[in-house]
C-alpha cells in the first residue's frame, strides 16, 4: 500500500515539474536575452549572429544583444556560454572549432556535456585565398611552386590556432606533403590588411567575408574546403579535386549552457527553426555564404559527437603541427 502511496506522490511530482516547466517555456523570454559570439564583430559569424538575433527579437518581442566575445582561439566566448545560467537567456553560436578544440586541447576551462545543443544552421563556404599577384593561380600551381621552394618559404593566415581554418591548412601541408608556415590571427579583418599589404601571401577563411577584395580583384580564390562544389559559387574549384579525400569544413549552430528544463530546452530549439526555416531565411543565408543545413536538436547532439569522432581521425597526423 505504501509502494502505491509513493507510486501516486511521484506521479503527482512529476505533474507538478511538467507543468512548472511548460510554464517557464510559456513565460520565457522574461527580459533581454544575450546571444555570445566567441568571435570578433565583422566577419561572417558575426554578420549571422546579428541577421539571427534580429529575427529572434521580432519573433520574441523581446530585445537579444549579441555580444562578441573573442580570445583563446574561442574558447573564452565557449566558456561564457557554458558557464551561463541554465534559464535560455543566454545562448551561443558556435561552430565547428568546439570540437577541433575539444579534441586538440587538453586545458579547456569546460567540457562538451556543459553545452546544450539546440539547432545546427549550415556551414560556411571556407576556401584558401591569395593575393592577386601571387603566381600560383590553382591548387596545382601552388603545390608546384612551394615544392620548388625552401620550407616556410611562404606563409598562410587563419583566424586563430585551433580554428577550421588552421586545421584546413594543415591539412594542406600533410596530403600535399608541402610546408607552408601558419600566421594565427584573432579573426580575419587584420589577416585581409596583411594579405592586401604583401606581409601575408595566403589564408583560408570564410569566404562571404572577403567577397569584397574578391570582387575588386585584390584576393583571388585558389580552392574551397568542402568536398564538393558550392552551389553559392560553383565555379570556385575544391581543394579535393586536386588532392582527393581532402575535407575541412565549417559550421555553424546555436547551444545553451547544459541543465536548461527540457521545455525550455523545446522552446529554444522549436523558435530556431521556426526562424531559420522562414521562406527568405535560405537566400539571406546564401547571401552571407552559408548553405543552409538545418538540424534539431537531438540530431545536432549526435552530429556534434560525430564531428569529435571525425576530427580525432583526421587530426591525429596533423597534431605536431597543431600546438
Amino acid at each position: 500500500m505504501s509502494t502505491l502511496r509513493l507510486s501516486r506522490r511521484q506521479v503527482v511530482a512529476a505533474a507538478t515539474l511538467a507543468a512548472a516547466g511548460l510554464a517557464r517555456a510559456q513565460a520565457f523570454p522574461s527580459r533581454p536575452v544575450k546571444l555570445i559570439l566567441p568571435q570578433p564583430p565583422g566577419g561572417a559569424a558575426d554578420r549571422l549572429a546579428r541577421l539571427l538575433g534580429e529575427r529572434l527579437e521580432a519573433r520574441w518581442t523581446q530585445s537579444v544583444v549579441v555580444e562578441n566575445r573573442p580570445g583563446g582561439g574561442v574558447v573564452v566566448g565557449t566558456q561564457a556560454v557554458a558557464r551561463a545560467a541554465p534559464d535560455g537567456h543566454t545562448i551561443g553560436l558556435l561552430g565547428s572549432s568546439l570540437t577541433i578544440n575539444a579534441v586538440q586541447r587538453k586545458d579547456l576551462p569546460y567540457e562538451l556535456k556543459d553545452l546544450q545543443p539546440l539547432v545546427r544552421i549550415g556551414y560556411y563556404t571556407v576556401g584558401l585565398l591569395a593575393h592577386a599577384s601571387f603566381p600560383a593561380t590553382d591548387m596545382k600551381s601552388l603545390i608546384a611552386l612551394v615544392r620548388s621552394q625552401p620550407p616556410k618559404k611562404y606563409s598562410y593566415g587563419s583566424n586563430g590556432i585551433g580554428t577550421s581554418a588552421h586545421v584546413a591548412g594543415e591539412m594542406l601541408n600533410h596530403m600535399a606533403g608541402i610546408d607552408i608556415q601558419h600566421v594565427p590571427y584573432n579573426g580575419a579583418a587584420k589577416m585581409y590588411t596583411d594579405m592586401v599589404g604583401g606581409q601575408v601571401p595566403l589564408g583560408f577563411s570564410v569566404l562571404s567575408s572577403a567577397e569584397s577584395f574578391i570582387k575588386a580583384g585584390t584576393l583571388k580564390v585558389l580552392g574551397i574546403t568542402s568536398p564538393q562544389r558550392s552551389a553559392l559559387q560553383p565555379t570556385w574549384p575544391t581543394i579535393a579535386e586536386t588532392l582527393p579525400g581532402y575535407e575541412a569544413v565549417n559550421w555553424a549552430g546555436v547551444c545553451a549552457p547544459a541543465g536548461l528544463p527540457k521545455e525550455l530546452a523545446q522552446r529554444l530549439a522549436d523558435d530556431l527553426q521556426a526562424v531559420l526555416k522562414a521562406p527568405d531565411m535560405a537566400k539571406l543565408l546564401a547571401d552571407q555564404g552559408i548553405e543552409a543545413g538545418v538540424q534539431g536538436t537531438e540530431e545536432f547532439a549526435g552530429f556534434i559527437a560525430s564531428e569529435v569522432k571525425r576530427f580525432e581521425a583526421l587530426t591525429k597526423p596533423l597534431a605536431p603541427r597543431m600546438n
